[in-house]
């Protein structure tokens, strides 16, 4: 690296990776952000955008990113009113970084998942391993009148 901002021995009170990973660092933010990078939308568009994504983090999610800077909230007066979410100039500018982050998924870890995906299906092919004790055989009458 060039300069090393992060380094304590300089006495700095904020590292920029830090503080950018303090307001993009969770799962739904960064997935939000990216999702707004492709243009406004509105609220049912972004929660419809990933299923495991829900109402109640979807709200939170927005309202903490427009406390931060990074989104602006939009009210559209039409009857009904609709509310559109957008990036703001600073929200536009984790699109480098947004784009890179992707980019290294689809090198790195896209490629695992498929990897663990194939070696699941494989082991369900596979038949089963006895694993811990084995049955117990139980000796009937008649096995037992014959000597077994």
């Amino acid at each position: 690296m060039e300069d090393d901002a992060c380094d304590s021995s300089e006495g700095r009170t904020l590292c920029p990776v830090l503080a950018a990973v303090g307001v993009i660092g969770t799962e739904w933010r960064l997935a939000i952000v990216h999702r707004l990078l492709e243009g406004p939308q509105r609220f049912s568009e972004i929660l419809k955008s990933n299923a495991r994504l829900n109402a109640k983090t979807l709200s939170a999610t927005l309202k903490f990113l427009e406390g931060q800077g990074v989104v602006q909230r939009t009210v559209v007066s039409t009857r009904p009113f609709s509310v559109v979410y957008s990036l703001t100039e600073m929200g536009l500018g984790l699109a480098p970084a947004a784009r890179e982050l992707r980019l290294w998924g689809e090198r790195w870890l896209l490629p695992r998942a498929a990897q663990s995906s194939r070696a699941a299906a494989a082991a369900a092919r596979r038949p089963p391993t006895i694993q811990g004790e084995l049955p117990r055989i139980v000796v009937g009458e008649s096995d037992a009148r014959r000597g077994h």
